[in-house]
This record gives structure tokens, C-alpha cells and sequence, in this order.
């Protein structure tokens, strides 16, 4: 019998690499090998196609180059964002229940330091009361944490508010803008943000690569977290990735010419899902329905085990959580924070889809889903 071909709907935890960011990265692995650090013409090369792909990160978000710095990752990103402010003189940082454990653990990590962490909860749509944040700041508070775009839920929160809230008291503002990057246009100076993690592999790039916007106003409070060569301006020292980062400036510059057309045909592919699966008796959508990516819908089927769904769909991929902690059997802690039930949490499924992903393949979950959904109740 041959092999059903995957049907991928885990987008946000990790995307296709895009041909055209494949192509664009190969020679950097062959004939353009040289270290971009290196002082001769072979090594100087290499640094302007690095340069290069600094400004086409900066033209995404709407930050200069060197406002740049490379990263392995959002999750690198995150850690020297936050650890990096170890040191300051003023000692709280507030944050949201519902962060990635990106955040939420390195926060937990601050507390070594003497750092008080305030958690802000949410609403059973998963947003944080713009009040509580406002009364949780105080006269040491040095840093606000809030993700832009939740990746179980979608939802994203008021950024450009939360910002103010947090300069007008003299806090620094950093947003995990993880999954909104390559989703929605971000312009960091609009939204007031100073500290800003992003990943490649969720846009359509490489692995292993991301980057962390720094404003001039929180460049002046981080300290390095890595040292050693000095590169990077000598926040982020080793050997710069230089196929990882021509990838990751190639995904940016795509992005940012198709993300209209994109989202308009990704929303019409998630919105028949969404309403199809919705047809289930008792089906409901975790979050909210209008602010949120228009590639994700968490939907809760009550009485379908999302584990037994996710195995009993075979060749379909799709997700009970977050990438980081969805092998466990425990119930979503986002969701939970929002107020649903173990059980509810526990029969939740995210779906996620790309621009990769087809009409006649969400025809196929609908199907699939709705039918493994009636098995398991009748079970």
C-alpha cells in the first residue's frame, strides 16, 4: 500500500523552507566559504552578503542594521534579551502567564539574581487587562514582556498600548514576535518596541538562525551573553552562521513583498476549515476569533482526546500546544491559564496552515477529522 503524502498543518511550530531561500543559501555552503570575519577579499565578500542580509531584516521590521544582531534562534534571542539586563540596577520584570517557555523560564532564571517576576493573567481569550499592567508597574520595574501573536492561540495583543503603558513609567519593552514575524507588518519604532526576538525557520527560512532587535534605548542597559570573538558588536561573539543568515535575509526580503497576497489566501483556506470543523457538535475555538493570525485556529472538540486525534489522523500533522512542550501528555498550561478545564484542554487541536498549504488538503482534514472525532466519542 503505498505511503499517504504528509499534510502539514503545524505551521507555527516550524515552516517548509522556501526554494528561493534554499537556492540563495547553497553557495554559502560550497564556493562562499570564507569566514566573514576574515580580513582578506575572500572573507570581505562573505561580510557584505551578511551586511546585506542585516538590512534586509531591518527593512522587514522597520529598524536600522545595526540594530541587528544574529542569533541561533528566537529562543537565544529571548535568553540575551533578558539575561543581558542581569545586572541593572533595578530589579522586576513583568510578564504574562501565557508567554512561551522562552520567556517564562528565563524570567524564572532572573529570580537568582535577585529579580522579581510579576505574571500578569489573562482573559478566556487569552489577552492581558491593559489596568492590572498599568498598576503592576513600579519605580523598579525594568523591563515588560508581552508576546505579540501567542503561538498556540493566535491571538495577538495590543503592542502598541502595552508599549506606551511601559515607557510612560520608564520601563523597557520587549515583544516575543516569534510567530507574528512574516505573518502581519511590524514596524518597531510604530509600536515602541526595544527588545525584539525573531526566528527564520517560522517564516519560511533556515533552522538555527534568528536575530534580536535591539533599540538604541535598551543597547546602552545589555550586557553580552557570549563571549569570545567580539563578533557582532560584541554582543553575540562566534562564527557567524553565514548560510543561516543570507537564509534568514532572503526569507525577510519574501516575505515582505507576498505577505498581503499570502494571508489573503491562507485566511480563506483557515476560515473553511475553521467553519467545517466548527459544524462538530459541541466544537468550540480556544482564543479569539478576530484578533488573531489568520493562519491559526485552536479549536476544543469535547470528548475527542487530542493525543488519540493526533495519532488516529496518521498522515496529517497538526498540534495539541506549543513545539516545545506538546510530546507531553499534560494539558496545555495556555490553555489552562485561560480557564479551560484539564479535559478541555486535553481535546484541544491547533491547526496551523502556511502558503504552501492547498484547498483539496483542507478538504481532506475536514473530512478526516470530523469522522475520527465522531469514532472517538462513540468509543
Amino acid at each position: 500500500m503505498p505511503q499517504q503524502p504528509i499534510i502539514y498543518l503545524d505551521n507555527n511550530a516550524t515552516t517548509q523552507i522556501d526554494e528561493r531561500v534554499l537556492e540563495t543559501m547553497l553557495p554559502y555552503f560550497t564556493e562562499k566559504y570564507a569566514n566573514a570575519t576574515s580580513s582578506h577579499l575572500f572573507g570581505l565578500s562573505v561580510n557584505e552578503a551578511v551586511d546585506f542580509a542585516r538590512e534586509q531584516v531591518g527593512d522587514l521590521i522597520g529598524a536600522k542594521p545595526k540594530e541587528i544582531t544574529f542569533t541561533s534562534g528566537a529562543t537565544e534571542a529571548i535568553n540575551l534579551a533578558i539575561k543581558g539586563l542581569k545586572h541593572h540596577k533595578k530589579e522586576h520584570i513583568i510578564t504574562a502567564v501565557t508567554e512561551h517557555k522562552a520567556v517564562l523560564d528565563t524570567c524564572a532564571y532572573m529570580k537568582h539574581f535577585g529579580f522579581e517576576i510579576t505574571y500578569l493573567p489573562v482573559n478566556k481569550e487569552g489577552f492581558i487587562n491593559l489596568d492590572e499592567l498599568e498598576s503592576a508597574i513600579r519605580v523598579d520595574t525594568l523591563l515588560v514582556c508581552i508576546m505579540l501573536a501567542n503561538n498556540e492561540t493566535g491571538i495577538l495583543q495590543s503592542i502598541k498600548k502595552i508599549s506606551e503603558i511601559a515607557h510612560i513609567k520608564g520601563a523597557l519593552f520587549m515583544t516575543d514576535a516569534t510567530q507574528a514575524i512574516g505573518k502581519i507588518p511590524i514596524n518597531v519604532s510604530e509600536l515602541g518596541i526595544d527588545l525584539m526576538p525573531l526566528s527564520a525557520h517560522k517564516f519560511y527560512g533556515p533552522k538555527g538562525i534568528g536575530a534580536l532587535y535591539i533599540s538604541a534605548a535598551a543597547k546602552i542597559k545589555l550586557e553580552a551573553q557570549m563571549h569570545g570573538g567580539g563578533q557582532e558588536r560584541k554582543m553575540r561573539s562566534g562564527t557567524l552562521n553565514v548560510p543561516g543568515i543570507v537564509g534568514l535575509g532572503k526569507a525577510c526580503e519574501i516575505v515582505s513583498l507576498e505577505m498581503k497576497m499570502d494571508s489573503q489566501r491562507i485566511t480563506i483556506l483557515r476560515n473553511h476549515l475553521e467553519t467545517e470543523l466548527l459544524k462538530i457538535e459541541a466544537a468550540f475555538v480556544n482564543g479569539n476569533s478576530e484578533n488573531r493570525l489568520y493562519n491559526t485556529s485552536n479549536i476544543c472538540f469535547p470528548g475527542a482526546n487530542s493525543e488519540k486525534l493526533i495519532i488516529g489522523l496518521q498522515n496529517i500533522a497538526v498540534s495539541s500546544g506549543s513545539a516545545c512542550s506538546a510530546a507531553t501528555n499534560k494539558p496545555s498550561y495556555v490553555l489552562k491559564e485561560m480557564g479551560l478545564s484539564d479535559n478541555d484542554a486535553l481535546c484541544s487541536i491547533r491547526f496551523s496552515l502556511s502558503k504552501f498549504t492547498t484547498k483539496d488538503e483542507i478538504e481532506i482534514v475536514i473530512k478526516k477529522v470530523t469522522d475520527l472525532v465522531a469514532k472517538l466519542r462513540h468509543n
